[in-house]
């Protein structure tokens, strides 16, 4: 795999032209948003900190998987951020803008924290998604931090959510599954290896 970052912008005016298919990286902050970054790319490409919230511009990065290629929209984090409400209002205003009009997006990646699957902030976020989502465009769960789980609580949460994928950034637990996943959903490949 191949990650080449493109750009960064605040809002969908200053984003990159709309000519390839593009994947949205969604969650609340401290869901280990940039550390699953960088275990999907299997490089640093984002800053991992123990602020919360650190994520402030969309940022764009190409990704190319053998002879696919696609971007990787990595959204700021919703939540936490210690910023002012205005600054707050301002970056939900063009969120919405970007979600809404992106018509490229053709996957959203909702991460979500396993210790904490039943979140009110999250089960807002994907109510939010569905209420614009289009036929050609999907939501995918990702339920992170799983290596933090005993066995019988990881069989829960996939009885309590059957479509959705399990990933431990840190054991790298899962990675694969959510690569065979974007490619099922992008280009209608399922591959077994």
């Amino acid at each position: 795999m191949k990650v080449k970052f493109l750009k960064s912008a605040p809002s969908i005016k200053e984003a990159i032209e709309p000519n390839f298919t593009e994947v949205a990286l969604l969650g609340r902050s401290n869901v280990g948003k940039s550390s699953f970054l960088n275990a999907f790319t299997n490089q640093k490409i984002a800053k991992t900190s123990g602020t919360p919230g650190k994520t402030r511009l969309i940022n764009f990065f190409e990704i190319e998987d053998k002879d696919k290629r696609y971007i990787l929209v990595d959204l700021p984090g919703f939540g936490y951020a210690k910023v002012s409400k205005s600054m707050q209002k301002e970056w939900g205003k063009n969120l919405d803008e970007f979600l809404k009009k992106r018509f490229n997006i053709k996957l959203f990646i909702h991460l979500r924290d396993a210790r904490h699957p039943n979140m009110q902030i999250d089960e807002n976020v994907d109510n939010y998604l569905k209420s614009f989502l289009k036929k050609d465009q999907q939501i995918l769960t990702v339920f992170t931090k799983i290596d933090k789980l005993k066995q019988n609580e990881i069989a829960k949460l996939k009885k309590d959510y059957p479509n959705s994928l399990f990933v431990s950034n840190v054991k790298k637990r899962g990675i694969a599954e959510v690569k065979r996943k974007i490619n099922e959903i992008l280009w209608g490949e399922y591959e077994n290896n």
